[in-house]
């Protein structure tokens, strides 16, 4: 454990701290609320830091049902009202920024798709940013934890305006934790999308710059506060069902014993047909995006601004050795209706998209990003 943790446990004498390795939400739930404890502490990526949370909301409401508080439709999406204890998040990867926000994703099984929780009460009291926690990182973890960073930030950015999301209720318990594009998240937003453009292939291409694996750590947490308030749209809404109908795509420096797409890669894999799709409704930011990526907009034309976009993204995963779309990680045009099936409850975020979408748009997204190049 790093020296920061260790300080700060050693002025917490009073303080229980339990470190458990999560094999589940319903398993760490468990252990939390028979182990009563004053606090938690989180080391790892999303996986365990989101589990950590959902430890310290379940336990913090013993009598709530593990549906209470996931997202509607799937689940009952009811306000957090109650207190809960401290949460210290030390992240250990380079893309999730959980250990800003307030939410907690995991597998559904029932559906064979991802969801989650969204509240604020669920945020870490505190994110120890330590990149020489990341340096364990092998080459294709640090891309795909890179792409959540880039999409994070496109996503966040491009989404639907804040004065344009509804509900709007009146009670501030009720309001959703996305929130739209903002001024504040734009800041955010841009500032880490820049990281990502100018260290990512770095990062990538030679892990062994620090330099570049510090930036972006820091930007994953930027990007972090950006979409954690802002929100995230298609491309993430996407990504869940892509992850949790995986058949037998195993990706490459993942040790784990069964099918995986990872998390970053299951996202960006849509992103060029996304990004396309969503351009008219607010040109101006996808054009800002693709210069910031390295494109050359000088004579670009607004109309044009989602085909430059996703031109400069396909240019950057190809530069990167991403895989060849979805057709790469085992699906053909035969798995589009469970993808769309897969898709429709995520209205958490999908409802954030800036250009509302019917099933066959979804169906056709899915169909363009099969293949990239």
């Amino acid at each position: 454990m790093h020296y920061l943790v260790e300080q700060f446990l050693s002025i917490c004498d009073s303080i229980h701290f339990v470190f458990f390795p999560p094999v589940s939400f319903m398993d760490a739930i468990e252990f939390a609320r028979k182990g009563k404890f004053d606090a938690y502490v989180a080391v790892g990526g999303g996986s365990v830091m989101d589990t950590c949370k959902a430890a310290n909301l379940y336990a913090s409401s013993p009598e709530s049902d593990l549906l209470d508080f996931v997202n509607a439709p799937i689940g009952k999406g009811k306000p957090v009202t109650v207190p809960l204890n401290p949460l210290i998040a030390v992240p250990t990867t380079s893309g999730t920024g959980s250990e800003t926000t307030g939410i907690a994703i995991f597998d559904y099984e029932e559906l064979n798709a991802k969801t989650g929780i969204a509240s604020r009460a669920i945020k870490p009291t505190l994110g120890l940013i330590d990149p020489l926690h990341t340096l364990h990182m092998p080459e294709r973890v640090i891309a795909n934890s890179g792409f959540d960073v880039l999409c994070h930030s496109l996503e966040s950015y491009t989404a639907l305006p804040y004065h344009m999301r509804s509900p709007c209720p009146t009670n501030p318990i009720e309001r959703p934790t996305y929130q739209g594009s903002n001024p504040i998240s734009d800041v955010w937003a841009k500032h880490a999308l820049r990281i990502v453009a100018k260290y990512l292939k770095r990062a990538v291409k030679n892990p062994d710059d620090r330099e570049a694996r510090f930036s972006m750590h820091l930007a994953s947490s930027f990007a972090g506060i950006g979409f954690g308030n802002a929100g995230v749209h298609l491309c993430h809404g996407m990504s869940y069902p892509i992850s949790g109908l995986v058949k037998t795509y195993r990706a490459k420096d993942y040790n784990v014993e069964h099918p995986i797409v990872p998390h970053g890669l299951s996202v960006v894999l849509t992103s060029p047909a996304v990004f396309s799709f969503t351009a008219s409704m607010c040109p101006e930011r996808h054009l800002e995006a693709a210069e910031i990526l390295g494109a050359d907009i000088r004579t670009a034309k607004i109309k044009d601004a989602g085909l430059v976009l996703a031109d400069t993204l396909r240019k950057f995963l190809f530069d990167l050795n991403v895989d060849d779309g979805l057709s790469a990680v085992g699906y053909t045009t035969a798995d589009i209706p469970a993808l769309v099936k897969g898709t429709l409850p995520q209205e958490r975020v999908t409802k954030l998209s800036p250009r509302s979408h019917s099933e066959d748009e979804l169906s056709c997204l899915f169909e363009a990003s099969m293949k990239l190049y």
